[in-house]
């Protein structure tokens, strides 16, 4: 097995041979990223060949600081989000302070739900909840910085965070009535 470092560097003296290695060993990773942000998996595999083109032309700008597979994650998610933008020119107008969404507390026991159950979840949520609970919660952006991305406010982003939680916890507690009835 090819070592990172020498795929790093079989890429940026560009062999092909070393980017089809790397394009094996992180696609399939990099996709899952990728469905995060789409409702298709056509769209995903739109960003994730983006994605693609954008490593290799920029691979010789890496310099080792840092984890080559962050290095990566994040130029599939910012592929995934100008992609999202290209194809939706209209998106978020409302603020957090117009918004009334009431949170109330479950007794769903949330451990219950396997995991592709709730990322079918978050992939079934509208475009703007989905976009902005993934950066948020699962990649790790601020508000801030989501609001710089995307060209939103600050209470944009969190007015869309609250709503998609909300939405979220709807479903699973749906969910959740749906498997109780099953037994």
């Amino acid at each position: 097995m090819i070592s990172e470092q020498d795929l790093v560097k079989g890429c940026q003296r560009g062999k092909a041979k070393y980017q089809r290695l790397l394009y094996e060993r992180y696609a399939p990773k990099m996709l899952g990223i990728c469905m995060r942000y789409f409702h298709s998996k056509e769209e995903a595999q739109d960003a994730l060949q983006d994605g693609f083109v954008k490593i290799y032309s920029k691979i010789k700008n890496f310099r080792g600081e840092g984890s080559f597979e962050g290095w990566i994650r994040r130029i599939m998610v910012n592929t995934s989000l100008n992609l999202y933008r290209s194809n939706l020119k209209r998106m978020y107008h409302s603020d957090v302070d117009d918004e009334k969404v009431q949170i109330a507390d479950s007794s769903v026991d949330y451990d219950q739900f396997n995991v592709q159950d709730i990322m079918k979840l978050i992939q079934d949520l509208p475009d703007g909840y989905r976009i902005i609970f993934n950066m948020f919660e699962i990649d790790g952006y601020s508000h801030k910085e989501i609001g710089d991305l995307l060209q939103i406010s600050v209470n944009t982003s969190k007015s869309q965070l609250l709503k998609a939680r909300a939405h979220l916890r709807k479903e699973l507690e749906q969910l959740h009535k749906e498997k109780t009835n099953e037994y």
